[in-house]
């Protein structure tokens, strides 16, 4: 069977043979993004068109390379060609940012979950605790359910039972021992 005729299999795009390594282009297109966007450059941008019209509108009209009478053409072709490439630069460059947050955002979820279910465990051994700690005997309970000097009369009566339980011993032959 034929390629052609299998239609099972779908076609490979044909390439140009322009290959890339899309992290590498993507921290290319993250630094302009970065340099479009700092007041330096906005500053030296317009320091240059300043000069620029300046010359054209002050020098003589053999020197001018971009004369104001044409409506500086040149001018407008330079920073259309700067915003061309770099719209499309400064959103890959955001899209990738974009992707990092969605990253970190998952991370995020992932360690907050883990601290909740271990929130929710030390709640329930410390609940459990308590309830242990409630069925427990206190000196406070002892103090509140016992009669110290019903026990003091308790024990004087054990010391004189076993005192005359030890008499009676003593009394006894040593043969009947």
């Amino acid at each position: 069977m034929n390629r052609r005729d299998d239609l099972a299999i779908p076609r490979q795009r044909r390439r140009l043979g322009a290959h890339y390594d899309n992290d590498a282009f993507g921290q290319f297109s993250e630094s302009i993004a970065r340099t479009l966007g700092t007041a330096r450059f906005l500053v030296w941008q317009s320091f240059t068109i300043i000069v620029w019209i300046a010359y054209n509108v002050i020098v003589p009209d053999s020197w001018r390379f971009d004369p104001w009478g044409r409506g500086l053409v040149l001018l407008t072709l330079v920073l259309s060609l700067q915003a061309s490439y770099a719209a499309p630069l400064i959103l890959l460059a955001q899209n990738r940012q974009e992707a990092r947050d969605r990253a970190q955002a998952e991370v995020d979820r992932r360690v907050a979950e883990r601290t909740q279910a271990d929130t929710e465990f030390l709640a329930r051994e410390i609940a459990s605790v308590r309830v242990s700690l409630t069925d427990m005997v206190t000196t406070q309970d002892l103090r509140d359910h016992l009669d110290v000097d019903d026990l003091r009369d308790q024990i004087d009566r054990l010391t004189k039972v076993v005192a005359s339980l030890s008499d009676r011993l003593e009394r006894l032959d040593p043969a009947d021992r």
